[in-house]
């Protein structure tokens, strides 16, 4: 099933993603609620009134969270590369010699206002536009952001596939983040097989092995230095149920997360 450009989503109690990592860049504007994500640099918070685009490959997860009772709602326009592509063969690009790729956040604003207030009533028979007219919101999407921002065309009209990164840097930033290793080469810029091969010259381990340790250790800290509960650290570190890492944990370390080892 095809997803669609333009839809909203209503979130009446917490909702907690797995990893976020877009295939194609997103516009996202909060109407009511909070959103959050935490990305490998830092933790943001988006409120009602703030709108945040999306770079595509953006590793992160997502939060939305109800507010003063108030569900999450939000509206997203995806950015779909064929039609990027199709804008940009009508209209000129501009690109700088260095690309941006942080997500963007904006303030309101009188064209992003009206962009948002154009759709809102289409959500009152649908959560999703209909293909025709989600077509013509999306390109209007990309010409309110040309017009609001000089660096728009960096994020929009970047089509290239991910570089051969620094493995040491990036994996050191995002090891946290519970990837399959064929995305982790993906987004170092190396299929499956020259990912492993690197890793194992870079890190004399193999990159499974190396992802639990890290994993083990941080969440080893935090319950023991800083009093939080596993259940507060599992999902954080890269683990996707409690059992699981208590299992993990025990193994490595010889001794539950829940207590001291014995003396």
């Amino acid at each position: 099933m095809e997803i669609a450009e333009v839809f909203i989503a209503c979130k009446k109690e917490a909702h907690y993603s797995r990893e976020l990592i877009l295939p194609q860049p997103a516009l996202v504007h909060i109407v009511s609620g909070e959103m959050k994500i935490v990305t490998a640099e830092r933790s943001h918070q988006f409120f009602a009134g703030d709108t945040v685009l999306l770079p595509r490959n953006q590793l992160g997860r997502m939060s939305k969270l109800p507010l003063e009772g108030q569900p999450c709602i939000a509206i997203s326009v995806l950015f779909r590369r064929e039609r990027l592509q199709h804008y940009y063969t009508a209209n000129e690009l501009h690109l700088k010699v260095r690309h941006s790729y942080g997500l963007k956040k904006f303030g309101e604003h009188p064209l992003l206002k009206s962009l948002f207030n154009s759709l809102q009533p289409y959500f009152g028979l649908a959560e999703a536009l209909p293909a025709d007219i989600a077509a013509f919101k999306v390109e209007e999407a990309i010409r309110v952001l040309r017009a609001i921002d000089c660096e728009a065309d960096e994020l929009l009209g970047y089509f290239e596939e991910p570089g051969k990164l620094d493995l040491v840097e990036f994996m050191e930033q995002n090891y946290k983040f519970n990837l399959p290793l064929e995305k982790f080469g993906y987004l170092t810029g190396r299929s499956l097989t020259t990912f492993k091969k690197d890793f194992k010259k870079t890190f004399n381990i193999t990159p499974g092995k190396w992802l639990t340790q890290k994993r083990l250790e941080l969440a080893h800290y935090q319950i023991f230095e800083q009093k939080k509960k596993p259940s507060e650290v599992y999902l954080d570190i890269g683990f996707e149920d409690l059992s699981h890492f208590s299992f993990a944990f025990k193994k490595h370390f010889g001794y539950n997360p829940t207590g001291l080892p014995s003396l």
